[in-house]
């Protein structure tokens, strides 16, 4: 079975430094027939199985640690017994949503790191550290399919937001010329948000 992009949108809200916005959360699986990786977790556990079906999930990947990208990720691992990956730099802001312990039962399961690979399906996405939006912010490479999985690192129009905690505007820059704009230019950028956009179509944006 050939390797595939399936999309799914949820909806909820996005808080952080005091202030609560509704926001529309886009789901990404990638996958087989038989096996798949979840990207990110957003607002319901119910929407995001919709999209996977009866496939077995092999992990639950989140680009980065804001609440509406990993709040249902522990009971999403529940449900379909998988491990939580993330970059372990993003603790802080998966602590906000999730508390800390020092047990650590409340963390991820797996750490992210740049350059890891990730199989399934028969294709693999490659880890690509982006800090800039979120200080453990990654990036997914799919060579064999064309596409990355950006989160909210770059979105169709340019980078990601970076006016609140623990995010920096010059770091996200310099992350997305450095690695993402190092992708070929037809590469599709699915996002966290919104519509799909081109690695090419942002470059000449971004100029």
């Amino acid at each position: 079975m050939s390797a595939r992009v399936d999309h799914g949108v949820t909806s909820g809200t996005f808080s952080l430094d005091g202030q609560t916005f509704d926001v529309d959360n886009n789901v990404w699986v990638v996958g087989d027939d038989n096996e798949c990786v979840v990207i990110d977790a957003p607002h319901d556990v119910d929407g995001i199985l919709a999209v996977v079906g009866d496939r077995k999930v092999k992990a639950i990947v989140c680009t980065h640690a804001h609440d509406d990208h990993v709040r249902v990720a522990p009971q999403l691992r529940e449900r379909v017994v998988a491990p939580i990956m993330l970059h372990p730099d993003d603790r802080p802001l998966w602590e906000l949503t999730h508390g800390d312990s020092e047990t650590g039962d409340h963390l991820w399961d797996l750490d992210l790191a740049d350059g890891l690979r990730i199989e399934v399906g028969g294709t693999a996405l490659e880890v690509l550290h982006t800090p800039g939006h979120a200080p453990g912010a990654v990036c997914l490479y799919a060579p064999d399919l064309g596409c990355v999985f950006t989160g909210d690192t770059l979105f169709h129009g340019g980078p990601g937001a970076t006016g609140r905690s623990y995010s920096d505007a010059d770091l996200i820059v310099q992350s997305i010329r450095a690695r993402l704009f190092a992708l070929p230019d037809d590469t599709v950028v699915h996002t966290g948000h919104g519509e799909d956009t081109t690695i090419g179509a942002e470059k000449a944006a971004l100029g």
